[in-house]
């Protein structure tokens, strides 16, 4: 399996970047990205979608329950229960990957998103080293880990 070229983790980051500046009309602050040398720290909802096809992997986008209540705030939500921020987690990956496949081909196949709460360590499972991008909105800590190579 080959590893994403420069252009395709920068889409990642530019998809990042256009939800929230659409969404909210802020963009986020990229703190960080990198290539992960161990189990990462995840936030309490974790929204997963897998990929097959052309790339073989997942994205998982990480949040912790403030940003996601304040993102819901945002679209005229008043429902901020658990359920209704992992489907929020949810969208956003679901979001993501649908951009990704605009941009990396009709090739690739993307799951439902899966949800999932808890504060569980994010582990990689296609690549060594996965891509790591962390970013700030409105104060709140958020990531997104691309665990993914092409075929």
């Amino acid at each position: 399996m080959d590893t994403l070229n420069p252009e395709e983790l920068k889409f990642f980051v530019e998809s990042v970047r256009h939800y929230f500046k659409v969404l909210s009309k802020q963009e986020p602050a990229i703190t960080s990205a990198y290539l992960a040398t161990s189990d990462l720290d995840g936030f309490e909802f974790n929204g997963i979608v897998t990929f097959s096809g052309s790339y073989n992997g997942h994205v998982i986008v990480s949040m912790p329950p403030q940003l996601l209540k304040e993102l819901l705030l945002l679209q005229g939500e008043t429902d901020l229960s658990e359920n209704n921020l992992l489907d929020a987690v949810g969208e956003i990956a679901n979001t993501l990957g649908g951009n990704a496949r605009k941009s990396l081909g009709s090739a690739l196949q993307i799951s439902v998103p899966m949800k999932l709460q808890g504060a569980s360590g994010i582990k990689a499972r296609v690549r060594k080293h996965p891509y790591v991008i962390t970013l700030k909105w409105n104060h709140q800590p958020a990531l997104v880990c691309i665990d993914m190579s092409k075929r």
